[in-house]
């Protein structure tokens, strides 16, 4: 996603400063060019000789330096650029870009870039700074610029108090970074995704499951928000809320709604109430096909010379082909993992719950199936197939959405 852009990081003069060689790093490290801008003040915080060696190019901070490499730096770096990031943008640089007040070699560039090229902001400042009224009017207007603008996050300030003005961190940033530079091809469209397993109770220390790690729909929840949808996500109990949920909050925080749920029933309901309002629903959930009949109250026991136990079970309800009763002009994909005549069983699958796509998974290919990273999948529609290779599961949601948006589905 970044490798090959060209990016112009400007700094501004506040604590959160010491934080932006790690995000040059990522940045480099995902194959990203990178060239700073700051204002003096921001020197006071990040040494230009850090910031030199890391980008690999000389520190634009002083509009009339004599080493500057043009006589218009200001100019060649939007020129240049793909994307600018500001991060950390103090309250009084938020202010001066809001304004449009060009006084120093960040806002200069920044005056010049805003017009051209996709911009990102990353606040930072005291809380009480924060809640200042002109601040506040300050990202409103830079809202209405088109930029991407990210709220800054709560927690433990450098001034000793807690509240809301922490930067995001280094890897929120290099997100927000992918989601400017992706093309807005699904802006103003409401996609409801469900990922990850469902449990069923057995008693209250038991319960039956399955091995979905929910990886693959929270990299079709991520690719959506990349392109702009509003996303709602269904989301089975699973560790992808620890490492991905934050960070989706923080970024596209308007524009995405998680709904935890534990059981097959609660996703049912969840995703029939979602479904009216949906104009795309991709069920990537592995949900039970069985529950028991009744949980029990107390943990059940094993009796003294007890040699089996029997659990009632009943069928759940088929989200997919509830939902494919109800269809009206939307658009509805699933999810099917089969182990023996794997295109037969989801061709059947694609007619009989009036899919759109159905993405084929096996669990006969190395790489693929439950927890792993990558994935091999068969995209199928009522008369076409589309073979991909092993892939990272990233790319794979990637492909599912190219597939959705291209005429495969018109």
């Amino acid at each position: 996603m970044l490798k090959g852009k060209h990016i112009v990081v400007g700094i501004s003069g506040g604590i959160a400063a010491y934080k932006i060689p790690e995000l040059i790093r990522l940045l480099i490290k995902e194959g990203a060019e990178v060239r700073v801008t700051t204002t003096r003040n921001a020197l006071q915080f990040v040494t230009e000789t850090t910031l030199r060696t890391l980008s690999g190019h000389p520190v634009y901070s002083d509009v009339f330096a004599a080493v500057n490499e043009h006589t218009t730096e200001h100019i060649s770096l939007p020129e240049w650029a793909d994307l600018m990031v500001v991060a950390p943008a103090t309250a009084n640089v938020l202010g001066k870009m809001a304004s449009g007040i060009a006084d120093d070699a960040l806002t200069t560039t920044y005056a010049a870039c805003v017009s051209l090229k996709p911009v990102v902001i990353a606040p930072a400042m005291n809380d009480k700074m924060y809640e200042n009224s002109a601040t506040r009017d300050a990202f409103h207007v830079l809202a209405t610029q088109g930029v991407f603008l990210l709220d800054c996050a709560e927690g433990f300030l450098a001034c000793g108090t807690e509240g809301k003005g922490r930067m995001q961190e280094s890897d929120a940033l290099c997100e927000a970074c992918r989601m400017a530079l992706t093309p807005q091809t699904l802006a103003g469209q409401r996609v409801m995704i469900t990922a990850g397993p469902t449990r069923e109770s057995i008693d209250p220390v038991r319960f039956v499951s399955n091995y979905s790690s929910g990886k693959m729909g929270y990299a079709i929840a991520q690719e959506c928000l990349r392109r702009g949808a509003d996303v709602t996500l269904i989301a089975g109990p699973t560790e992808q809320h620890v490492t991905r949920i934050a960070l989706y909050s923080e970024i596209k925080r308007n524009l995405f709604t998680l709904i935890p749920v534990e059981s097959a029933e609660q996703m049912y309901e969840a995703a029939s109430n979602r479904w009216t309002d949906a104009d795309i629903a991709i069920l990537s959930a592995a949900v039970a096909d069985f529950t028991p009949e009744q949980a029990a109250a107390e943990k059940i026991k094993k009796q003294p010379g007890q040699t089996q136990f029997m659990l009632p079970m009943t069928v759940t309800t088929d989200i997919a082909a509830a939902l494919g009763k109800t269809k009206r002009n939307q658009r509805l994909i699933g999810f099917a993992l089969e182990t023996e005549n794997a295109e037969q069983n989801a061709i059947k699958k694609l007619r009989s719950k009036n899919l759109d796509l159905i993405v084929l998974n096996s669990l006969r290919d190395s790489g693929a199936g439950f927890g792993c990273d990558t994935n091999k999948v068969t995209l199928i529609t009522a008369d076409t197939k589309k073979y991909l290779p092993l892939l990272s599961k990233q790319e794979v949601a990637a492909r599912i959405i190219d597939a959705i948006e291209s005429n495969l589905l018109s």
